[in-house]
């Protein structure tokens, strides 16, 4: 199948359809979000051969199609809805419909030329996906928590009480299933085993990285922190200099890495030891902390890439 690389397409991907529009021609199709109408648009797509295909990530919504596409050896780049919409800001197309929002995810593919990133495979998937529920019960015990403090009877206190009990069973089927998951895999228990040594790293921060950042031991360090958002970014324009700050990169990873850096500064002799050097030299709390997220993944990428133990010696001077 030879691909026509000037060629492009954006799929905007809802619940109910698929609005599709082709570069080639300006041709627009909608396509139920079902197995039959995600079969007819990949036909589509084989027959017209385009040098792209973009959509956004939808919380799960296009897993499905993406699936479908790459087993047909189709080019296909799964981006941050974000980027797009600035981009559709930038160009002064501010109205939003799906059959608009298609075509601006043409436009940007052209524009931009995303690289193409397929989907996770299942086990990695799956195990995104166990950890996204565990989120999700970790948010409903803090509420419920908080409901219980403020509830105004003995009867409503009863039922969240009952209701917590069943979270936090929940919870705890589902760290079991996390690590079952690992343990069934020989590279996964490896980079378990690996991260493991270092202080301040738990087994959900474990689970996070391997489910949600794949990348770790194969990028260098600037471009693993820019991928996770804890790269200083520039805000200087002519003689202003500005605050460097951070932002965007997967929050997942992210949060997850705030987490196991708040330990590690009080139990990581490296990490405490570099945080110490900054507060030290004038650094505010936030700042500091903040580089020392960056340092704990710069180690963790270099373990993982050189497969190597945790050395405190060898990361102190690094």
């Amino acid at each position: 199948m030879s691909q026509d690389q000037d060629s492009v397409v954006g799929i905007d991907v809802s619940k109910a359809q698929l609005d599709s529009y082709f570069s080639l021609g300006g041709q627009r199709h909608i396509d139920r979000n079902d197995e039959a109408g995600q079969q007819r648009l990949v036909e589509r797509l084989q027959a017209a051969s385009p040098g792209l295909i973009v959509l956004e990530a939808t919380g799960g919504l296009e897993r499905a199609l993406v699936a479908r596409m790459l087993a047909g050896g189709l080019p296909v780049a799964v981006v941050n809805p974000r980027q797009v919409r600035d981009f559709a800001k930038a160009t002064g197309r501010l109205a939003k419909t799906d059959r608009l929002d298609a075509e601006n995810l043409a436009r940007f593919a052209a524009a931009v030329k995303p690289a193409q990133r397929g989907l996770a495979d299942e086990a990695t998937q799956e195990l995104s996906d166990l950890l996204a529920r565990r989120r999700q019960l970790v948010e409903m015990l803090a509420m419920e928590k908080n409901r219980l403090r403020q509830a105004p009877s003995k009867g409503i206190r009863q039922d969240i009480r009952k209701h917590i009990e069943w979270l936090q069973q929940r919870l705890r089927a589902t760290d079991g299933g996390l690590r079952q998951a690992v343990e069934t895999s020989d590279a996964w228990q490896a980079k378990r085993d690996l991260l493991a040594e270092i202080q301040g790293i738990g087994d959900v921060t474990v689970f996070t990285l391997i489910a949600c950042l794949p990348e770790l031991g194969h990028l260098d360090r600037k471009a693993i922190a820019a991928l996770v958002g804890v790269a200083p970014l520039a805000r200087d324009s002519g003689t202003l200099k500005g605050r460097r700050s951070v932002w965007g990169g997967r929050a997942v990873v992210r949060q997850a890495l705030y987490m196991a850096t708040l330990s590690a500064v009080r139990f990581n002799p490296v990490i405490r030891a570099f945080y110490a050097r900054l507060r030290a030299a004038g650094k505010l709390p936030k700042v500091a902390l903040v580089a020392c997220m960056r340092k704990l993944l710069t180690i963790i990428n270099a373990m993982l890439r050189d497969n190597a133990r945790f050395q405190p010696q060898l990361h102190q001077s690094t």
